[in-house]
């Protein structure tokens, strides 16, 4: 495959992800209106899902009650809204130039690796049901692939376009 057709696959799946963090990073903001309405899309389903529901109702409960007796307490939302923001930002090293910027792409695969324990570990500290971290464990499914194929194709980019090294009887004549 020519460099410019694995540049163009490089930038396709970074831009997956660059998107997913984007679209996490502003749907963090209005945490309450969000669950709101994904109760009331989730009504309907009561009968059949009432872990679900039940779920999502004492969470709405929970940001509802938060947030009118402890407002500060949003603003820790506000900013894993803004370090998912961030971190898309970072991405645009690796969509200029992803060989020199591989280590971003790195990075977001040790972040997606280091998805499982948080998951694992917090979620049943917190009372998260196993359902919900499963859900939680899908961002790290959903990032990881992509990541992993620009990986691989950026480390081809750099194979086919690293300097020869002079072998020994050049280097002698």
């Amino acid at each position: 495959m020519d460099i410019e057709k694995r540049l163009r696959r490089v930038r396709g799946w970074l831009w997956v992800v660059l998107v997913g963090l984007f679209l996490s990073g502003v749907t963090a903001f209005p945490l309450e209106i969000e669950v709101r309405w994904l109760l009331r899309a989730l009504d309907p389903l009561a009968g059949q899902l009432p872990a679900l529901v039940g779920w999502i109702e004492r969470v709405h409960t929970g940001l509802v009650e938060t947030g009118d007796r402890y407002p500060f307490m949003r603003y820790g939302t506000d900013w894993l809204a803004f370090a998912h923001l961030v971190l898309a930002v970072a991405f645009w090293g690796p969509l200029r130039d992803p060989v020199r910027n591989v280590w971003v792409v790195q990075v977001g695969m040790l972040a997606c690796a280091g998805i499982v324990p948080l998951a694992l570990i917090c979620g049943p500290i917190r009372d998260i049901p196993w359902f919900w971290t499963l859900v939680d464990l899908s961002f790290a499914v959903g990032a990881f692939p992509p990541l992993w194929i620009a990986y691989r194709h950026i480390r081809a980019i750099e194979a086919a376009t690293a300097a020869p090294v002079d072998s020994p009887a050049t280097s002698a004549s």
